[in-house]
């Protein structure tokens, strides 16, 4: 895929994930979970994206009324329902950033396509969990 097309592909991503914020004009990628236990945002740690490179993401976690949820403990899934297959690496939570940050290590897509990634946090308040739906082409 050539220079040009990559960056106007990982800018529909950046558009797919401005979506999913519940803040106007705001680029991290904001969910509540299921059963609205916590508030998720999820930010990549590289900007743009591109396939086939191991990254990490920082996700915070808060509270419906914006407490930092400490001391969680968070399982994270990749999948790509299309073709029916997950993340070609396990990615997860290595450290505890304090103030409700978490970091992710291992995130790695492998292909372009609808990809689908899901945490499950568990903390004081219980489990619960929320899935991130972006786009790489």
């Amino acid at each position: 895929m050539g220079r040009a097309r990559k960056a106007i592909s990982l800018t529909a991503i950046c558009v797919v994930l401005a979506a999913c914020s519940s803040a106007p004009g705001d680029r991290e990628p904001t969910r509540e979970t299921y059963s609205g236990m916590y508030t998720l945002t999820a930010r990549p740690g590289l900007d743009p994206l591109v396939i086939n490179q191991i990254h990490e993401w920082t996700l915070h976690v808060e509270t419906p009324d914006g407490r930092p949820v400490e001391n969680a403990r968070i399982m994270v899934e990749g999948d790509m329902p299309e073709h029916q297959h997950g993340l070609p690496t396990n990615p997860e939570v290595t450290r505890n950033l304090g103030d409700g940050d978490y970091l992710v290590e291992g995130m790695k897509f492998n292909m372009p396509g609808a990809w689908e990634l899901t945490f499950t946090v568990t903390a004081d308040a219980g489990s619960d969990a929320a899935t991130f739906e972006l786009v790489l082409e």
